[in-house]
């Protein structure tokens, strides 16, 4: 039987914790899950900009369009609070970004019913909307 170190069995540990965080972030970077490819990312302005029940219903609204067949994936947000530089723009009140598997599925969306009522619904709260759609390059 071999006699260890504490030293020893501590510089052991270390050396297979760190193989192991090494191993795990490639494999992090390898299997990221892939991402729809069409992207239709929209930007309100609330009439309202100070108005919690106005944000609150346009945040329930954007969230019905997740029922949307052709949405693959949907996130809801409202400008984060990282750093000012003169390259961040968060003067808009809350965004969606939707992910769609092709512009058929993005253009199926624009037309669907849910989208469409969420439109009626909501449009009296906005008075700016800017859309970016994105394909790959």
């Amino acid at each position: 039987m071999t006699s260890h170190s504490r030293r020893d069995v501590i510089m052991a540990a270390t050396a297979i914790a760190g193989a192991t965080a090494t191993a795990e972030a490639g494999a992090a970077t390898t299997n990221k899950p892939s991402v729809p490819p069409v992207v239709h990312h929209v930007f309100f302005w609330l009439k309202n900009p100070k108005s919690k029940e106005d944000l609150a219903k346009l945040l329930a609204g954007l969230r019905t369009l997740g029922g949307i067949e052709t949405v693959k994936a949907i996130h809801i947000g409202v400008p984060a609070e990282t750093e000012q530089r003169g390259v961040v723009d968060a003067s808009y009140s809350a965004s969606e970004i939707l992910f769609f598997d092709d512009v058929a599925g993005q253009n199926a969306y624009q037309v669907h019913p849910i989208h469409q009522k969420f439109v009626a619904d909501c449009q009296h709260l906005w008075e700016r909307v800017v859309v970016y759609d994105v394909k790959p390059a």
